[in-house]
């Protein structure tokens, strides 16, 4: 498999990963706690919150960053 075709997986994987993500949040504050049972995976609403804002975060900054490479054409320009 081609390193372009991985990183687009990756992309698109990131994207659909974000778009669960800000689902994920609400709009109050409650986020995770209100979806009962399992905000007992973490120790408190705010951990899960805080937790929920990092994975997002992250996520947000993968995409960011393989958007940019992937329209800059780097790694077809890499693989000739």
């Amino acid at each position: 498999m081609a390193v372009i075709t991985v990183v687009k997986i990756i992309w698109a994987i990131a994207a659909v990963g974000i778009c669960v993500l800000v689902l994920l949040h609400s709009p109050k504050g409650d986020g995770l706690g209100a979806l009962g049972g399992q905000a007992q995976l973490f120790t408190s609403t705010k951990s899960a919150e805080e937790t929920l804002n990092r994975a997002t975060w992250l996520l947000t900054i993968v995409f960011m960053a393989l958007t940019v490479v992937l329209s800059g054409g780097w790694l077809e320009a890499a693989a000739s």
